[in-house]
């Protein structure tokens, strides 16, 4: 079993993002503008975005990243061949190293899924 949990990964970032935020609230404020506006359904829908957002954090390599989506998707009711398929494209983008954070995010959809 591994250490890595990303509940508490977000949980954590969540806390120091807050304290970051209290420090450059205009940094921060932009950010949350940008990400509001880049997130809202429109032509691709809130869980299509959330899926684009996940593979680009595979490709990244960012467990806050693979948190913070995973968690959305499974909130919007994205469904697990969804899921699957985003991260078939994600390997075959990325190759092996890809691969080894597909196999994280699917650490994390079992346990966001579980609660």
């Amino acid at each position: 079993m591994s250490s890595k949990s990303f509940k508490q990964i977000t949980t954590d970032l969540n806390k120091a993002l807050a304290t970051f935020r209290a420090a450059q609230l205009e940094t921060m404020g932009g950010f949350s503008a940008m990400a509001k506006a880049a997130m809202a359904p429109g032509v691709l829908s809130a869980i299509d975005k959330e899926l684009m957002a996940l593979a680009i954090g595979i490709a990244a390599r960012c467990d806050g990243c693979l948190g913070f989506h995973v968690k959305a998707l499974v909130k919007l009711g994205a469904s697990r061949a969804q899921f699957d398929e985003t991260l078939a494209v994600a390997v075959y983008m990325g190759g092996g190293p890809s691969l080894m954070y597909a196999a994280e995010a699917t650490r994390a959809w079992e346990e966001f899924s579980a609660s």
